[in-house]
């Protein structure tokens, strides 16, 4: 089986950079064949723009989703993007690496997602949620928090992980990803802790281990609920009586 890990970090001696390095161990020993995509490491450009095409679609204003389909079917993807979808393409699972930033992912991510889930290519309107491109693959995500667990209760300061973290799920899902619940390593510091003596890398260290036993299983692993096309009617909003599984989308207002 091929993995693809995504690391959105800027320092590789990071905890997220060891908790990457973990997991491709792990997944390595399992019989995966494990590629990497180090995004800040690589220089990759978040920022979608017009320079970013040669042939345009619309030349006299720039819109990406045209200027992205218009590439896509000729073939003319920037060469960055062309790599990163390539790499998507042949792995099974997806683990995305990134620490919690601002109560989301690191920009460089979330410029990943802009510019490699391409329209046209990738997801289109009737492409998407459960007839999406990547459906039958799983996904997961690796994230790490400066703040301790119990603030990211239901009830906690920081707000609660599961709302915090589903927006990126549902990408995942929107794309047509089996997501599995993240892994979290919460009290994470800003140093190499894992490499000193005390309380901090101890409790690194655990997580690192967490993350190790976590991949293991991941056959069994009970995947994150979301709603799909025949969930909704012709308006796209939630059929009578049927659940919403975002804590977006309720089915009572």
């Amino acid at each position: 089986m091929h993995s693809l890990i995504v690391l959105a970090h800027p320092e590789p001696r990071s905890f997220n950079g060891h908790l990457r390095d973990v997991a491709a161990a792990t997944l390595g020993a399992l019989g995966h064949a494990v590629e990497h995509s180090d995004l800040c490491a690589m220089g990759f450009d978040p920022v979608e723009g017009p320079r970013h095409y040669r042939s345009r679609g619309l030349p006299e204003r720039f819109d990406a989703q045209t200027e992205q389909r218009h590439a896509a079917e000729r073939r003319l993807l920037p060469a960055d993007v062309q790599g990163e979808i390539a790499k998507l393409e042949r792995a099974r699972f997806l683990l995305l690496q990134f620490p919690m930033w601002w109560f989301s992912v690191p920009a460089v991510l979330k410029g990943w997602f802009d510019r490699v889930l391409v329209y046209g290519g990738l997801y289109s309107s009737t492409m998407r949620y459960d007839k999406g491109y990547f459906r039958g693959r799983r996904a997961m995500l690796s994230v790490t928090t400066g703040g301790p667990e119990p603030t990211f209760a239901h009830n906690g300061r920081n707000g609660d992980i599961e709302l915090l973290l589903w927006p990126t799920h549902m990408t995942l899902s929107y794309m047509g990803y089996t997501v599995l619940p993240p892994f979290v390593a919460y009290e994470v510091g800003g140093g190499i802790q894992y490499s000193e003596v005390d309380e901090g890398t101890r409790r690194n260290q655990a997580y690192a281990r967490a993350l190790e036993a976590r991949l293991r299983p991941l056959d069994l692993v009970e995947p994150l609920k979301f709603n799909g096309w025949v969930d909704w009617d012709e308006r796209g909003r939630l059929r009578p009586g049927v659940p919403g599984h975002s804590p977006f989308m309720r089915a009572e207002p």
